[in-house]
Order: structure tokens, then C-alpha cells, then sequence
């Protein structure tokens, strides 16, 4: 049993902590120092730092501590700024040369990681009693993924394997599908179904992505071209091109993300790993998604997360173990298919795993739609769910592909100690 005195002191931490100074620059320096020594303490724990900030955000937010009771509109701005630099770097980073080169292997990979997935996460949660509108998006949140162990297969020099160019082609077709679902559902809840008014959306869909792809590759070129090496202009530029897709997206009742999306896939068209991207990625790491990251731990409610995890244990396995299993079954068909080894297949799985840009960027979105009845598409107990498998599969698939990497490494004759430095 906790002594009451230990149970006063913790009744008393909320109160100590709301009595931290309104004033501006005190709760600057505070967001500053957790962002200072928050990611270095998380990679010494091998966790993703995303991870430590949600955390930090639910300690310290109006559901824990009170340090912050809210975000308020400068806080809540650069939120919406990180959410959007964060698909329009998960954009960025795909490579569509390479794409192109694995092309059919990409698609019939990117198919099956999404397809499977989708379908387990429509079922379970429609076995949860949800409606099947909300059952189809939670599947799609399942469908993506982000490639955060793809930096330690570099460090390993095994970034070059077909199996590995496979996986990351394969993010094209997921992260898109998944958004796309995303554009289809969000309508469909807030004004109701009609087959004109879908059949007007997806002609608007077909011709206005590849509009915005084109149009943002072909412009920013030009124009980053003309303003030569003037990191200053082009990273003012890149920002715009952001702003102006996200504007673009939301003229046909389309997410600002999807855009940001198709921005940063225009970017890697046009620009490639330039020096401008760099420094943007550099501001965006700095700043905008640490507050991003922070903003969604504001939104969870402790109380529920509990309750989600202790009264519903059968909706958080079945969800983030219905994914890995999702996963883990696309890839070893993958490898099936197109006579890969078995390492080769895990290293497709632990890539495909980890569910962090595109999921947590939809899911918010999901969350914070209501219907003309004040009903949330996402509910509570699956933003919790979904924040579980965030953190499950961010942990678990970085670790998993270091580890089959360096079976990969021992395949190919390379011991343990010639192997590179993990980044």
C-alpha cells in the first residue's frame, strides 16, 4: 500500500505544476528544455522520440499535470504546421526513380501490404461495434507505414537490396490509398452518402492529384532554378508550396495532409536531397513536430487510456496484433512471390511495421471530425488504440530490422565486426 503521505504529495503535484507563470517566455523555455533533453534521453532508450514527446504531451497536459491546460492559437498553429511538413517529409522521402525501377514489385507489394491489413482492421473493429465507415478508416490507418528502420539498413549498406527498394516503393502505394480513403470517408460522415456527391468527389480526386503533383514538380523547378543558391528563398518557397497545396486539397473538400502529401512527392520529383530540403527538414525536426507530437499527448485523457486498455484489452490486441500478424502475412507472400529469402521477407516486415507519419497525421484528423450530431469519426478508445500501436510498432520495427539486417550481413560473409555503425 502507498502511505497516505506519498498519496497527498501526488494529489498536491497537479496544483504545483498549474502554478507555473502564465507568462509566454516561461512556457517557451519549458517547451524548449523538453525538447532539448527529451530526444536525446529516448534514443539512450532506444525509443523513437516521438514517442517520449506524446508522452510528455499527456504528462504535462490538461489531463495530467496542467502544466499546459491548452495549447492555445500560436501552439495550436504550429501544430497544424508540424502535421503538415510531417506528410510533406514522409512525401519527400520516398524515392519515385526508385520507384520506378521496382515498379511492378513496389505496386503488387504495396497492394498486399495494404489490402490485408485493411481488411483485418476493418473487421476487428467492426467487431467492436463501430460502424463500418468508422471500421474502413481505422483499417486504412493500419495500412500505411513509416520507414524508420530504413536509416539503420544505410548504416548497414544494405539500403541498395531489391528487397529493401521493394519496401520503400511499396510506401507510395500505402500512404496514398490510406489518404485517399481518409479523403473518401471524411465527407461521407460529416454530409451523409450520395452517389452523385462520391461520384463528383472521385472524378475530382482523378483529375486533381495528379494536377497538383505535375503542377507543384513542374513550377517549383522553374522557380527554384531561377533563385540559385539562395537557401533562404527556396526553404520561403517550399513553405509556399506547402501552403498552396494544402490550400488546393481543401478547394475540392480534400484534406490540407493529402496535399502536403503530394507536395512533398513534387519535391522529391524536382529536387531530389538538396540543401534546401535539408534545412527545412532541420526547422521542421527543431520545432514544428516536436509540437505536433507534443499536441496529440494534449488530446489524451489518462483516464480513458486506461479505461481503453483495462476494459477493451480486446480491442488494442486485436488491432496492434492483428497488424503485426497483417504485415508479417504480406511480406511473406511478398518474399513467396518474388523468391526472396527469409531474411530477406523479415526485413520486408520489420520495414513495413512501424506506423508513425501517415497514421498519426490521419488519426488526428479522424479524431477531431465531428458528424452534425456532435459524433466523432474516431472515438477516444480508438485514438487510445491507435496511440498503442503507434508506440508498439515504432519500438518493435526499428528493432526488428537491425536485427535481421545483421542476419542479412552474416548471409553475405560480413561478421560482426565489419558491420557499420547503426546512425
Amino acid at each position: 500500500m502507498v502511505p497516505d503521505e506519498m498519496l497527498a504529495v501526488l494529489a498536491t503535484l497537479p496544483g504545483i505544476f498549474q502554478s507555473i507563470p502564465r507568462n509566454g517566455l516561461v512556457r517557451f523555455a519549458v517547451i524548449m528544455a523538453i525538447f532539448l533533453c527529451l530526444p536525446p534521453l529516448c534514443r539512450r532508450l532506444r525509443l523513437p522520440p516521438c514517442v517520449g514527446l506524446l508522452v510528455a504531451g499527456v504528462i504535462l497536459g490538461p489531463y495530467g499535470l496542467r502544466a499546459f491546460p491548452n495549447g492555445g492559437p500560436v501552439a495550436d498553429f504550429l501544430a497544424q504546421i508540424g502535421k503538415l511538413l510531417l506528410m510533406f517529409f514522409a512525401g519527400s522521402e520516398i524515392d519515385l526513380s526508385q520507384f520506378r525501377r521496382t515498379g511492378g514489385r513496389s505496386l503488387a507489394f504495396g497492394f498486399l501490404t495494404f489490402s490485408i491489413p485493411l481488411l483485418v482492421g476493418t473487421g476487428v473493429t467492426m467487431l467492436a461495434g463501430y460502424t463500418w465507415l468508422t471500421a474502413l478508416l481505422v483499417g486504412s490507418l493500419m495500412a500505411s507505414h513509416t520507414l524508420l528502420g530504413f536509416p539503420i539498413l544505410q548504416g548497414m549498406k544494405l539500403g541498395a537490396e531489391e528487397a529493401v527498394a521493394v519496401t520503400i516503393g511499396g510506401t507510395v502505394f500505402t500512404d496514398l490509398a490510406a489518404l485517399l480513403v481518409l479523403a473518401v470517408c471524411v465527407p461521407i460522415f460529416t454530409s451523409g452518402f450520395s452517389t452523385s456527391a462520391f461520384a463528383i468527389q472521385l472524378i475530382e480526386l482523378i483529375v486533381c492529384i495528379p494536377v497538383i503533383f505535375f503542377g507543384l514538380s513542374t513550377i517549383g523547378e522553374r522557380l527554384l532554378q531561377r533563385m540559385g543558391h539562395s537557401k533562404e528563398q527556396q526553404i520561403t518557397l517550399l513553405f509556399l508550396m506547402i501552403a498552396l497545396a494544402g490550400i488546393a486539397a481543401e478547394a475540392i473538400n480534400l484534406e490540407p495532409i493529402i496535399g502536403a502529401f503530394l507536395a512533398g512527392l513534387a519535391v522529391s520529383r524536382a529536387l531530389g536531397h538538396s540543401e534546401a530540403k535539408a534545412e527545412l527538414e532541420f526547422l521542421g525536426n527543431t520545432l514544428f513536430l516536436p509540437i505536433f507530437f507534443l499536441s496529440i499527448g494534449f488530446l489524451i485523457d489518462v483516464r480513458v487510456f486506461l479505461q481503453t486498455i483495462i476494459g477493451k484489452p480486446w480491442l488494442v490486441v486485436g488491432i496492434v496484433g492483428g497488424l503485426i500478424a497483417a504485415k508479417f502475412l504480406a511480406a511473406r507472400l511478398t518474399r513467396r512471390l518474388f523468391g526472396y529469402s527469409h531474411t530477406q521477407g523479415q526485413m520486408i516486415w520489420s520495414l513495413s511495421l512501424p506506423q508513425v507519419a501517415a497514421t498519426l497525421a490521419a488519426a488526428l484528423v479522424a479524431f477531431q471530425t465531428k458528424n452534425a450530431a456532435g459524433v466523432r469519426l474516431i472515438d477516444e478508445p480508438l485514438i487510445n488504440t491507435v496511440l498503442v500501436m503507434v508506440v508498439v510498432t515504432s519500438i518493435l520495427g526499428p528493432i526488428l530490422t537491425e536485427r535481421f539486417g545483421r542476419q542479412r550481413l552474416a548471409q553475405q560473409g560480413m561478421g560482426p565486426d565489419v558491420v557499420p555503425a547503426i546512425p
